[in-house]
């Protein structure tokens, strides 16, 4: 067990070609990091020297375990999940790199599921060198709703009080209205208000649903999924006492910083939200799956095949992802107590002043 306010925070090391263990380096290098948390990193000893003598002026100190009553919870520690020497080629897809990431990524979600670590970060994967008859997972988010027996999971990406949410996440640009429906709608706004509750303390969430195509169909003019399932499912949601709104027109609704009026816009695809929000997260965003009864947070970019080895990943999203880690599960602390004292319940400061009134369309 971590010691108080001081989670243990498991992390995965990703592609072993790509920058993930660059980041880890780096990152844990800072020994002010161990003010906030007890890092568990899932990889072995030699893969992380191999990425050490690339980088000498990075100081990182650890100890190496291989069971976890060994924590050590005044260092980072290092949990060898194998042992044999392995081929390592940075900047490079190879079977190797995805194979091992898989490794990593089982046994800290293994541990996860243990309660041995209180929270998980996970470095960048790449979807091709992933898959096998073992791991036929497009990525890192519907692999965890499987393990964790969720019907249903939202991939929300935050940079402060920005978030997107996705409808739908990896699915071709020409399947993408097949797999939009009420039901699905609903589902992911339900997530959403709940997590939005729990993990970041907003009471009363605002959320905006942006329409699935231009100009939010026009009334019908260009398309009718708005119209004949949006808009239903955005009813549903308001009887159903959630203050939601739209559908937007996407390319209006970023471009006049709409976004600021809520707490999280629901986007209908990946690019339609993806593309705006990291335009606009400058490097800090983080990818957090909602919607689990875990914490998993990830940076908000991937691999980096083109700088990996080279000095030049950007720490920045991965920092912001640990520490969101961390703030999540102090947050849903507080939030259990307080549902178990209802006379300690936390307002949000009266919900932020009601932080404007939602305005209709």
């Amino acid at each position: 067990m971590s010691i108080p306010n001081k989670p243990l925070i498991g992390i995965s090391c990703g592609d072993l070609n790509g920058i993930g263990i660059e980041l880890i380096i780096k990152t844990f290098s800072d020994p002010r990091i161990l003010d906030h948390c007890t890092p568990v990193i899932f990889a072995s000893n030699k893969v992380i020297n191999f990425y050490r003598k690339i980088y000498p002026e990075i100081n990182l100190n650890y100890a190496s375990i291989k069971e976890f009553t060994r924590i050590n919870h005044k260092q980072v520690n290092l949990f060898n999940c194998w042992e044999e020497e392995l081929q390592l080629t940075p900047g490079q897809l190879t079977d190797t790199g995805g194979k091992y990431a898989v490794l990593s990524l089982q046994t800290a979600v293994a541990a996860l599921k243990q309660k041995q670590i209180e929270g998980l970060v996970t470095a960048p994967i790449h979807k091709k060198n992933i898959q096998s008859a073992e791991f036929s997972f497009t990525g890192h988010t519907p692999y965890l709703q499987q393990m964790f027996g969720v019907n249903d999971v939202v991939m929300m990406l935050c940079a402060g009080d920005f978030r997107v949410a996705l409808v739908t996440e990896h699915v071709p640009v020409g399947e993408v209205a097949k797999h939009i429906s009420k039901e699905k709608i609903l589902s992911k706004l339900n997530l959403i208000n709940q997590s939005l509750q729990k993990d970041f303390g907003i009471d009363k969430p605002r959320i905006a649903v942006l329409g699935l195509n231009p100009h939010a169909g026009d009334e019908g003019l260009i398309g009718n999924e708005e119209e004949t399932i949006i808009k239903p499912a955005i009813k549903e949601a308001k009887n159903n006492n959630m203050l939601v709104v739209g559908p937007y027109s996407a390319d209006a609704f970023f471009a006049r910083r709409s976004f600021e009026r809520f707490d999280a816009v629901l986007a209908m695809y990946h690019d339609q939200g993806l593309i705006p929000f990291k335009a606009l997260a400058s490097g800090e965003g983080v990818n957090f799956t909602a919607g689990l009864p875990v914490v998993r947070t990830s940076p908000d970019h991937g691999v980096a095949f083109d700088i990996a080895g080279k000095d030049k990943a950007d720490t920045s999203s991965f920092m912001t992802a640990l520490f969101e880690c961390i703030d999540i599960i102090n947050r849903r602390k507080g939030y259990f107590e307080n549902r178990k004292n209802p006379l300690r319940k936390i307002t949000s400061a009266m919900m932020a002043n009601a932080k404007d009134e939602i305005i209709e369309e």
